[in-house]
């Protein structure tokens, strides 16, 4: 009886003091305690399950603290229990781009802004996410309604210049900068984002002035002084460079980039000791950066250590077995050392790989890592990506998945007729018929890229779309129309034209097939794009929402279910256990990924994609020899990179 008493009093207690817990709540926020805004409101929502603004800041807190999935759960509870939340909507869509998923994110963006139009702030998070997406176009237009509502803001400016940026006009991009500038002279973004398009231009005093005052604005922004030391680097100015690092380094003392860069400034002028000492502090955090070796080896050999220095060369040619410059000078080396033979044998692969090189000039994706006549020693920029310098990392030689090789996804493309390869002799009955069925010469199934040029594939969308618009809107035309929507990475169209097809024929496996590789494949261009997101916060001001950071998360889910529907439809497709095997192992779920290669093979013992995706993911797990097998048996089916990694492997091994 008194239990119940006292539940009743606390019960009574608690409404009575609501909206104490949410202001409680909210304080704690605007203090950035979120997990004590979370006790909080969690209390709050113990004795009033339907206040949806709990949720709503709740979310906002988790948010804060990258429980992206917990904030989304809470935004969506939100929604519920108030259909007309505007501001659930927005900051729902803010999450779901963060995740990757760009196609929810705009449906909410879209949901916020027809509930009310009138408020700027749906307006620029939809252009940040649009910018995100590389839709420039798109993302100019979003900023141009939110400017037009509220002109003091100044990154909206900020960020309409970098759209314009990455459509190739300087001109606006320099205006919008101007602009931002005006609008708030004490935030250094304005003064960087124009200093650096100075830079990149050449003009070198202008962009120094601008660092300047960028710094003068803000003493514990690090970027500030990066890009001022690269001004000073370029005009021939390396102590004041030096001096620069060397504050970016006391603000942010596991900054890669920055010991890389001073690393190398040390080396120039002759400060070899000190240089060692920052790239022994690189090795450190980011110990898979071929040139950190590459760059300390000749370093140890200028002070006469020639034995650290074959080392550091040999460990380079580890990380990059075609690095011909990290040869010839290992070769150069044990020629000093007496070391004859290896010497012999350094020169000749340097000279192997050199002509390899030189036949492959056509080709710009062998030519960006096979350069042997490029110089390492210049300063990296700050958007560069230390961890991996432009070069690729063997498969399975790593500790994280992203550096897993794997051959790409199976899908419905559109290739010329003349260039596909022979019949498959385990080709699928069920396969040739949808093909009959579309009645398109250029659709295969196949993992590899389209051969069509990409004014064709323009031409081809554009003819597939007034097709539809005369009418001709059944499940195959759309089919089609998204097939060349993904092909000029329209993702969130086509993904939407997939859907619209499915749900005319929900029954066909191939659809869901080319929907799942569509949503993967966007999600991993939108992964490659090393730019800043969204930040939530309880301000007010729209500026303070995007933040930069380096953590983002993606979720392959989506992607997973259409393939498991295709599969429910087609349980002996062996293309859809090859894709979701794929994804699995992205996702991190590598036994998973084993036994859908597994039953791939086991349906196809022809798939030779199949054979060195499970090989790779063999010799990530360090099962060495089976995975030897599996990729040996790739290169016996026709796989040219299974001889490749084969090679890679043998020289770690050794």
């Amino acid at each position: 009886m008194l239990a119940a008493a006292l539940l009743w009093s606390l019960g009574a207690r608690a409404q009575y003091n609501k909206e104490y817990f949410f202001w409680m709540g909210r304080t704690c926020m605007m203090n950035n305690d979120y997990q004590e805004a979370i006790r909080t409101l969690n209390t709050l929502l113990r004795f009033d399950d339907e206040a949806f603004e709990g949720y709503f800041l709740r979310g906002i807190a988790k948010y804060n603290l990258d429980d992206l999935i917990g904030a989304e759960a809470d935004f969506s509870t939100a929604i519920r229990l108030n259909p007309v939340y505007t501001q659930a909507y927005t900051y729902r869509a803010i999450t779901r781009s963060r995740l990757g998923n760009y196609d929810d994110a705009l449906q909410d963006f879209r949901e916020a802004i027809d509930l009310r139009p009138d408020l700027p702030g749906p307006y620029y998070s939809r252009g940040v996410t649009r910018l995100l997406n590389q839709q420039f176009h798109e993302a100019i237009e979003d900023f141009d309604k939110f400017i037009r509502q509220e002109n003091k803001v100044a990154d909206a400016y900020i960020c309409r210049g970098l759209s314009y940026l990455h459509l190739k006009d300087t001109v606006r991009a320099y205006d919008n900068f101007d602009t931002a500038i005006r609008t708030n002279r004490e935030s250094p973004n304005g003064y960087n984002r124009r200093g650096d398009l100075y830079f990149r231009q050449q003009r070198y005093a202008e962009a120094e002035a601008d660092f300047d005052k960028a710094v003068a604005c803000d003493s514990t922004y690090l970027l500030s002084f990066f890009n001022r030391a690269l001004v000073y680097n370029a005009t021939q100015r390396p102590m004041q460079a030096l001096a620069d690092f060397d504050r970016v380094i006391a603000i942010d003392s596991t900054n890669s980039l920055t010991y890389f860069n001073r690393a190398m400034l040390r080396t120039q002028i002759g400060d070899y000791n000190r240089a060692l000492e920052d790239y022994d502090k690189v090795a450190l955090y980011s110990p898979g950066n071929v040139l950190v070796y590459y760059n300390r080896a000749g370093v140890h050999a200028q002070l006469g250590d020639y034995e650290r220095a074959v080392a550091d060369y040999t460990t380079a040619i580890g990380l990059y077995p075609d690095f011909a410059n990290a040869y010839i000078y290992r070769g150069r080396l044990r020629a000093l050392l007496r070391d004859r033979d290896g010497a012999r044998s350094d020169e000749r692969t340097a000279q192997q790989k050199i002509a390899a090189y030189r036949r492959r000039l056509s080709d710009s994706t062998y030519s960006i890592y096979a350069d042997t006549t490029q110089r390492f020693d210049r300063l990296l920029s700050f958007d560069s990506k230390i961890a991996g310098s432009g070069f690729e990392t063997i498969a399975g030689s790593g500790s994280s998945r992203e550096e897993m090789r794997l051959l790409p996804l199976f899908k419905f493309t559109l290739m010329r007729p003349d260039t596909l390869p022979a019949t498959d002799p385990y080709s699928l009955r069920r396969v040739e018929d949808f093909r009959r069925r579309i009645d398109n010469p250029l659709l295969v199934l196949s993992c590899r890229e389209s051969d069509l040029e990409a004014d064709s594939l323009v031409l081809l969308d554009k003819r597939y779309a007034d097709r539809i618009r005369r009418g001709e809107d059944g499940w195959p035309q759309l089919f089609e129309r998204a097939v060349s929507q993904s092909l000029i990475k329209q993702y969130t169209n086509s993904v939407s034209t997939y859907t619209a097809a499915i749900e005319q024929l929900p029954t066909n496996p191939f659809l869901y097939l080319n929907r799942s590789t569509t949503q993967a494949e966007m999600i991993d261009f939108i992964s490659s794009i090393d730019n800043s997101y969204q930040r939530i916060t309880i301000d007010s001001d729209p500026a303070n929402r995007l933040q930069n950071n380096s953590k983002r998360t993606y979720s392959y889910d989506e992607a997973i279910a259409d393939l498991n529907k295709a599969l429910k439809l087609f349980p002996d497709f062996a293309h859809a256990y090859y894709n979701r095997a794929n994804l699995q192992a992205l996702s991190g779920n590598l036994p998973e990924a084993y036994e859908d290669y597994t039953r791939a093979i086991e349906l196809n013992p022809a798939l030779a994609e199949a054979y060195y995706n499970r090989g790779v993911i063999q010799l990530f797990m360090k099962d060495t020899r089976k995975g030897a097998l599996d990729i040996s048996k790739a290169g016996e089916l026709g796989i040219a990179e299974a001889y490749e990694v084969l090679k890679r492997h043998a020289q770690i091994e050794n």
